[in-house]
């Protein structure tokens, strides 16, 4: 059973400018909810106990808003002072909270719903039944994407994620093992080149999602996105 989880919440959120000028996008709101907090809640939900979220671009806004959120579940933050790790390098960072139990990395720009929790317990079903499970991650076919401008990174065959024909999306959430780090030297890298090294492998595991795809990933996107889904459940 998968307790902990992390989120990646410390991008500069450069495509939704203006709005992230002065605003990190995790706190950016659809209806009553921000990003963030919708994301806490969707962990919440499924029963993780702890939560990692890194930071750095208006990284003590994110502070701010969780002290003063008061969430049911303990979170820690994960200051990227100096410089931004990307996505790889942010968790990384973070490995030591992890206890060297699998964890769910998930990135809060996907607008999480209670649809997503039996998608999540069936990938957590199949990578403890699947012994060498390293990395499993939740994709999309582009064509369920509210942002028809995904062009598709991965393909998925038997479980198993290749990219041999690219109609599939990630959707943001993975289950990964900390271990799959142990051999990484580099301090700032993305979590592609995880990735890649296990589709080498054959060892990057994969579910299907069926559910509409709705990610803020332009500010176009965003306002259409407040415009029909400001209601979601």
């Amino acid at each position: 059973m998968i307790t902990k989880a992390m989120i990646l919440a410390a991008g500069f959120g450069k495509r939704i400018h203006p709005l992230t000028l002065d605003l990190p996008k995790p706190l950016l709101k659809i209806g009553n909810e921000t990003l963030l907090s919708n994301t806490i809640n969707f962990l919440g939900d499924f029963g993780i106990k702890e939560i990692v979220i890194n930071v750095h671009y208006l990284g003590e806004q994110i502070v701010d808003y969780i002290n003063k959120s008061k969430f049911n579940l303990p979170i820690k933050i994960v200051k990227e002072k100096d410089r931004i790790l990307d996505t790889g390098g942010g968790v990384l960072n973070a490995i030591k909270y992890f206890s060297n139990e699998p964890f769910l990395v998930v990135n809060p720009d996907t607008l999480w719903n209670l649809q997503y929790l039996k998608e999540l317990k069936f990938m957590e079903k199949d990578f403890f039944l699947s012994k060498k499970s390293m990395c499993s991650m939740l994709v999309v076919n582009k064509l369920k994407s509210f942002d028809l401008g995904f062009k598709g990174d991965f393909n998925l065959e038997n479980n198993l994620i290749n990219k041999k024909n690219l109609k599939y999306i990630y959707t943001g959430l993975q289950i990964i093992k900390p271990e799959v780090f142990n051999n990484i030297n580099d301090q700032i890298f993305s979590i592609n080149k995880i990735w890649d090294s296990l589709i080498n492998k054959n060892e990057l595991r994969g579910t299907e999602s069926k559910i509409e795809f709705l990610h803020v990933s332009t500010l176009s996107i965003y306002k259409s996105l407040l415009k029909k889904y400001s209601n979601i459940k």
